[in-house]
């Protein structure tokens, strides 16, 4: 079985040389851009891990995973126009660098490319299909009900983390049943590789809700506080909303509520109520209560375990993110 480096470096080679039409060029383009500026490649390496694990083979599910990471792209396009983003990765986002209507357009493409990528799977369309249009539907869910906590008074834990499994969790989860599907895994290993990737991808966005208050931002790979500033419903704030005391209840409303404030000073005293409250204790004991969740499920699969390392070494080793 390949480690996640090599296959990692081959997916970006053989995902440089796709080519999805030249004109016209303003549809187009804005899809290779999106495609160009990075990214880890998770999802795909995931799938192409999960297939390995079954005893399939790179080239009979490349497709698959061409698939998972167009669409993955299309999705991160599409919400950077709706959360008004301007850089990602350190670049300029596509509806900046060209239009909000160029990067509409170019991210359905996306999609429809995606669906193509999919459907050129040597084995089991229907049921690649059936998991892949679940899942695109289910992303969409999950991103109108964060759209929708934008403008609610108050969300609740559980609100919030039916929320994040839509719009986070099932993508990853399905790369990885994807992958095994490929390779002709049995119903029963791939749902539990599918519950493995659904409570990983929940530990890994509560890991992220807490990075961006507690990260390092050398190792983070971007500013910490950016969720207290936009006064986002992470799960920290509202567990803290939650535990809150009278006081730290006022002064948490008090910087809600602010219109005008210097970002480093509400960063700092939005931060301070939570240490009081212990909400890093909270978010870190429900992230590694995913975390055990999803390596029960792993450890479940009937696969002999010197078979399980190298797929189980690399999403050990995305939990290992520094704060």
């Amino acid at each position: 079985m390949n480690n996640s480096k090599t296959l990692q470096d081959r997916f970006n080679n053989d995902l440089g040389k796709l080519d999805f039409g030249k004109s016209p060029e303003r549809l187009y383009d804005p899809i290779y851009y999106a495609l160009s500026v990075g990214g880890k490649r998770i999802r795909p390496v995931l799938c192409l891990m999960a297939s390995e694990l079954f005893g399939g083979n790179y080239e009979k599910t490349i497709n698959a995973a061409f698939g998972i990471e167009i669409f993955h792209n299309f999705t991160l396009l599409h919400d950077d126009m709706m959360d008004k983003a301007e850089m990602r990765r350190g670049k300029p986002v596509v509806h900046v660098k060209w239009t909000e209507n160029i990067a509409l357009l170019s991210g359905d493409a996306m999609s429809v490319i995606a669906y193509k990528y999919i459907s050129e799977s040597p084995n089991n369309l229907k049921d690649l299909l059936d998991v892949f249009s679940d899942t695109a539907l289910k992303i969409c869910e999950g991103k109108q009900y964060d759209m929708d906590f934008e403008t609610m008074s108050a969300v609740s834990e559980d609100e919030y983390l039916k929320m994040i499994n839509l719009k986070t969790a099932v993508l990853l989860a399905a790369s990885l049943k994807i992958g095994a599907i490929c390779a002709n895994a049995d119903k029963a290993n791939s749902e539990k590789l599918y519950r493995f990737g659904e409570n990983l991808g929940m530990a890994f966005q509560l890991q992220d809700d807490l990075l961006d208050v507690y990260g390092n931002p050398a190792v983070f790979g971007k500013n910490i506080g950016g969720d207290i500033i936009a006064n986002k419903k992470t799960y920290l704030l509202i567990k803290a909303l939650e535990l809150a005391n009278q006081e730290q209840h006022k002064n948490l409303n008090y910087w809600l509520n602010l219109n005008k404030f210097v970002p480093e000073e509400k960063i700092n005293a939005v931060k301070s109520i939570y240490n009081e409250i212990g909400i890093r204790e909270y978010s870190e004991n429900l992230m590694n209560q995913y975390f055990k969740k999803a390596f029960d499920f792993f450890d479940s699969i009937s696969i002999e375990p010197e078979k399980k390392e190298i797929l189980k070494n690399y999403t050990l080793s995305m939990k290992k993110r520094d704060y």
